[in-house]
């Protein structure tokens, strides 16, 4: 066995490992520090329009990675979407969607250098983290970028990488499928897993605590404190129920 495969079978675990004990240690000793430290307040013009290039970009290419990494190249090419298809199908909205997030990220992050009040709310682990999310966000885009460039002579990497990273999944990790892959989708996959592994000491951690609630809470309810001095309570008249 190689010591590249040694590499990839090892380093994922690792990377995991370090991802759910230090989100517990975080939570558990850090519960009011799980937050992204708001700075609205002192900068909104760049942040109106970074954030939402910046989140919905990653989100589609969080969706993407997923599609691509967890359904096997048998099933699309059982429902007849031929590899062709697919790699235009995947290619062109990735393309789009990396485009939008680095550029969200660059606007956040001169936001934040520029910004005297953001700057200074900026942890040390925060300065890393966005070097790190800025190049895993560059070399995402650029092996997107080259594979659609090299049409039919891209590399295929559901073939590698894919059945690399189910195989993590199973306990039965396939290391050598990875040295098998250019070197762009190493290093690529290498960054990630090291902003896996910063993730849970930085602000990235308010990742896992998604608002789903406010999709289902019931809508606040605003009384006009005028009826008071019509001889009725604030709050007495019925009201219908929320969601």
């Amino acid at each position: 066995m190689s010591a590249g495969s040694v590499y990839w079978d090892v380093i994922p675990y690792v990377a995991l490992a370090i991802l759910i004990v230090g989100t517990w240690w975080r939570y558990r000793y850090d519960k009011f520090g799980w937050t992204t430290r708001s700075s609205q307040l002192y900068e909104s013009r760049l942040l109106r329009i970074g954030s939402p290039l910046f989140h919905f970009g990653i989100l589609v290419v969080i969706i993407g990675h997923i599609i691509g990494l967890v359904i096997p190249e048998s099933w699309t090419e059982a429902v007849g979407i031929s590899e062709h298809m697919y790699h235009w199908g995947a290619a062109i909205p990735g393309v789009i969607a990396g485009v939008a997030t680095l550029i969200g990220v660059g606007l956040l992050i001169y936001r934040r250098r520029a910004t005297g009040p953001v700057f200074t709310a900026t942890t040390g682990n925060d300065k890393i983290m966005y070097v790190v999310l800025t190049a895993a966000i560059v070399t995402g885009l650029a092996t997107t970028t080259i594979g659609a460039f090299e049409g039919n002579e891209a590399h295929n990497y559901r073939e590698t990488v894919s059945p690399w990273f189910r195989s993590i999944w199973y306990f039965q990790p396939e290391g050598h499928l990875m040295t098998e892959a250019p070197a762009s989708f190493q290093i690529h996959i290498t960054i990630a897993l090291v902003l896996f592994a910063l993730w849970p000491f930085t602000r990235l951690v308010h990742a896992f605590s998604a608002p789903f609630a406010y999709l289902f809470r019931p809508y606040i309810v605003y009384r006009n404190r005028d009826t008071a001095g019509k001889g009725e309570l604030v709050g007495s008249q019925p009201h219908r129920r929320g969601w």
